[in-house]
């Protein structure tokens, strides 16, 4: 079990003096005598308290830097989703004079991830967790009491904000822009227990199935990953094959229309093929594809401004956010409906 931090408030309790009395003694501000200074210190380091990091900090206890936490296996693509949503809260942090602090984790599912020494220094005043971590992992970053935003993934947890893609609708969405198009034999692409994103993209495939009476094929379920999130160079294809592929992102939607292009078949003329995201791997792909277009600045925007809320007033809540995205229509699908 973590040990709790110490805070200026348990130095105050025994110290017998007041928070302000051991804010303006640690920061070698006016009102304290030497003496007095001087002890609280020592109490301080005796007591294991780590200091904040000095400058304009000092006048109101913050240090106006935000940690952005996110598995190293999450970036690995320069041009991946988490870049993009970095690039935008640094540039949204920038314009309310707070600065960002990026904390890539290595081994995060495994739930022994390192805490980010911005955390253990008391370096941040809050963070914003980028992408499913383990539960251990979560448990152990939350009970250093800093305010937390989780973008793109949420957890059980009732007591932290997170910001959501709304993943259910929009695989719901392009699910039923198949089935418009007379596709009923459809295959889902992506690992469900590797994330809560692909999980509820899944349920909302499952759901357009359901609605239209269309039966669900395990043997049409298809993982694209590991248990690292390393998406496999090639897929496990069933020898019946659906008309159809919702895959979980684009990146694997890119990948399967190479592979089965590599085994012979047309894309969509034999198969098509819908992705997530609306990444470069869409518009790189051959035939361009179908996909659904999250607005990672609008999820960056509600991040950083429930963050800084929760700064600003401990009680602060806003419950789960959820930005909904729009249905981009590109060549990888086939109106069989025309046949």
């Amino acid at each position: 079990m973590i040990k709790k931090s110490v805070t200026m408030s348990d130095i105050a309790k025994v110290m017998n003096v007041s928070t302000v009395t051991v804010s303006k003694a640690l920061g070698d501000r006016d009102g304290v005598s030497d003496e007095l200074r001087e002890r609280i210190k020592q109490k301080a380091t005796e007591m294991g308290y780590r200091m904040h990091s000095g400058g304009r900090g000092a006048h109101d206890g913050l240090s106006y830097n935000i940690g952005i936490v996110v598995a190293r296996h999450f970036i690995g693509d320069a041009s991946s989703f988490y870049w993009v949503v970095y690039r935008h809260i640094i540039e949204l942090l920038q314009t309310q004079n707070f600065y960002g602090m990026l904390e890539v984790v290595n081994d995060a599912d495994s739930g022994m991830g390192e805490i980010p020494n911005s955390v253990l220094d008391k370096k941040v005043d809050g963070l914003i967790v980028l992408g499913q971590f383990a539960d251990s992992y979560v448990e152990r970053l939350m009970s250093f009491g800093l305010p937390t935003v989780f973008l793109d993934f949420y957890g059980s947890r009732e007591d932290v904000e997170s910001v959501l893609s709304d993943n259910f609708y929009g695989a719901y969405m392009l699910t039923s822009h198949l089935v418009a198009n007379g596709h009923r034999k459809i295959g889902f692409l992506g690992s469900i227990s590797s994330t809560s994103s692909i999980q509820d993209r899944y349920l909302g495939y499952y759901k357009a199935l359901l609605e239209n009476r269309i039966p669900l094929r395990q043997d049409w379920i298809i993982s694209d990953r590991s248990n690292e999130s390393d998406i496999f160079p090639e897929f496990t294809l069933p020898a019946d094959m659906p008309t159809a592929f919702v895959c979980n992102c684009d990146e694997t939607a890119y990948k399967l229309v190479n592979q089965l292009k590599a085994a012979g078949y047309s894309i969509p003329d034999d198969v098509s093929v819908v992705g997530y995201d609306n990444h470069i791997y869409s518009t790189i792909s051959m035939p361009r594809i179908t996909t659904i277009d999250v607005n990672s600045r609008v999820m960056s925007a509600e991040a950083v401004d429930i963050i800084l809320h929760k700064i600003r007033d401990g009680s602060y809540k806003r419950g789960r956010t959820l930005v909904t995205g729009k249905l981009v229509r590109r060549e990888s699908v086939k109106n069989l409906n025309e046949i």
